[in-house]
């Protein structure tokens, strides 16, 4: 019994090893789908790394349009006042020009 015993203990034993190229049978697959993964993934990270330089220039551009846009409206502003007194002045001048004649009839 012991005997039996010690034979199963040992074909366990034998069986149970692997050998240097079954090991390396059942591992290449595996590294070979991790290189692919790490492939994938550093193509991805260079994607990310293109969209966002591309972002950095879109919020750039926008902030340089904000920048020209408030620019124009004071433009558009200061344009408006300047159209405003020249308004006024002509008004004056109408009067002016008005009260000259009533003056020149009397």
């Amino acid at each position: 019994m012991m005997r039996m015993a010690g034979l199963l203990v040992l074909g366990l034993l034998a069986a149970g090893c692997a050998t240097n190229g079954s090991v390396k049978q059942q591992i290449d697959p595996l590294a070979d789908r991790i290189t692919a993964v790490e492939q994938q993934q550093a193509a991805m990270n260079a994607k990310l790394d293109a969209q966002t330089a591309e972002l950095q220039a879109l919020r750039k551009d926008v902030a340089d349009s904000a920048a020209t846009s408030a620019r124009a409206q004071e433009a558009v502003k200061a344009a408006q006042d300047a159209a405003q007194r020249a308004e006024l002045a002509a008004q004056k001048s109408a009067k002016a020009f008005e009260l000259t004649q009533v003056k020149g009839k009397m």
